[in-house]
């Protein structure tokens, strides 16, 4: 007997009923990204490395540890995709959406790959759902993205969802920010790991959410982005919390929150859920003012978040209760073959018409497939028999009251697709 093969280490198969989550959750997302006029943009598996490389930055934990490089038969490097912004802007850059009227507002739903420690809701390979909005600085736009991301979480019903936010600041500040918190790392480098050292010099920011508790007791002191705004980012800031206001989204003010990314500024924010344990974090984003020019494009300022999918059906599957089982809207039980050869017909037809159905392929007895019919969740079950066959007619059972009437088999398709069409 061969060995098994299996799922690389930090993959794993979707199977049903999860599937039928998965599609509940796209669903919803989808259609609040109609609401709010997103189209939906596709993008490569693998990208040029660079693209992460300038888009993402050297600095972040992706580049530096978590992607999945190869060389191409060409010899060129090639990365598969391990977030989804920067492909998405390149895409705009390469494509001139710019002339488009702005702002041009893309979703999208893709697998993302990143070479970390697998655990609950985080995987090697994961599943994203995003949204980029490109083209204004409006800070109305950033409040428009937090409320149609906390939309999504609140139409699948996730409890123990809450907001933290908060501002990376624009060009002029950040800079200054940037200077007088890597001066102060410089002054404390002896408490510092050698790590940690190393990325300050690259970008200091990225210690300001470290969790390494070294690397949190020198930032303990350290200044903060938050008291450092100038006055146009100040501004914008005040701006989007005020809209927040407004529409009475929650939220907490954390001068900690920087994200992994070194794109962002301005605004930053992230979604927690009380459902997914010390990793909380369920989704989130920010403004990218600078990133369309870096990869090539004229200035366009943008914003934009991105959440998994594994981590969303976590916080749906967290108190134990399995993933909605999904199945058929209308059971078909045949009692011989004649009555399946009948049958099919009327199947195929109503499954092209949207209904759900299903039947026995197993030679089951009635009380089997009466069983069967329950587990698939169908509404009805049609019932046919020598009896019924002969007589032109089948029986039409209700599988929650249990009541049953009789319908003409030439009346059959009519009826089921009066009462189960969607």
């Amino acid at each position: 007997m061969s060995a098994k093969v299996e799922a690389p280490k930090g993959t794993r198969d979707v199977l049903p009923p999860e599937s039928v989550l998965r599609a509940r959750i796209l669903a919803a997302a989808s259609g609040l990204f109609d609401a709010y006029g997103y189209g939906r943009i596709a993008t490569p598996t693998f990208e040029q490395t660079e693209l992460f490389v300038r888009g993402v930055g050297g600095s972040t934990d992706i580049v530096r540890k978590e992607m999945y490089t190869f060389d191409d038969l060409g010899g060129r490097s090639m990365t598969l995709r391990p977030e989804g912004t920067a492909p998405v802007v390149r895409a705009f850059v390469e494509h001139g959406m710019h002339k488009l009227p702005l702002p041009v507002k893309l979703w999208y739903t893709a697998p993302m790959f990143r070479y970390e420690a697998p655990q609950a809701g985080r995987l090697r390979e994961h599943t994203q759902i995003g949204a980029e909005a490109l083209g204004s600085d409006d800070p109305l736009l950033d409040a428009e993205a937090i409320a149609l991301l906390g939309g999504i979480y609140a139409q699948l019903g996730i409890p123990g969802v809450h907001l933290r936010i908060s501002s990376l600041g624009d060009g002029p500040s950040r800079a200054a920010y940037r200077d007088e918190l890597s001066a102060y790392l410089q002054a404390h480098a002896a408490d510092l790991p050698a790590d940690a050292r190393e990325r300050a010099a690259e970008n200091p920011m990225r210690l300001v959410d470290a969790k390494d508790p070294a690397v949190q007791a020198v930032m303990t002191d350290a200044p903060r982005i938050l008291e450092r705004l100038g006055d146009d980012a100040a501004a914008h800031h005040a701006t989007v919390l005020a809209a927040l206001d407004a529409v009475g989204i929650a939220y907490v003010e954390d001068p900690t929150l920087v994200r992994g990314l070194d794109y962002y500024t301005k605004t930053v924010f992230e979604f927690t859920c009380d459902r997914l344990g010390a990793q909380s974090g369920i989704g989130g984003g920010g403004r990218y003012d600078g990133l369309v020019a870096e990869l090539g494009g004229p200035p366009t300022p943008g914003v934009g978040f991105g959440s998994g999918i594994e981590r969303i059906v976590l916080a749906l599957t967290a108190d134990g209760d399995p993933p909605p089982a999904g199945g058929a809207d209308v059971y078909f039980a045949a009692l011989t073959p004649e009555g399946r050869a009948a049958l099919f017909p009327v199947m195929t037809r109503l499954r092209g018409a949207g209904v759900a159905c299903t039947g026995d392929h197993q030679g089951r007895s009635m009380k089997g497939m009466m069983k069967q019919a329950a587990a698939s969740g169908a509404a009805a079950c049609v019932i046919l028999g020598e009896r019924e066959l002969a007589e032109g007619h089948a029986t039409l059972r209700d599988m929650t009251s249990g009541e049953q009437r009789e319908v003409a088999l030439a009346q059959l398709e009519s009826v089921l697709l009066k009462e189960h069409r969607p």
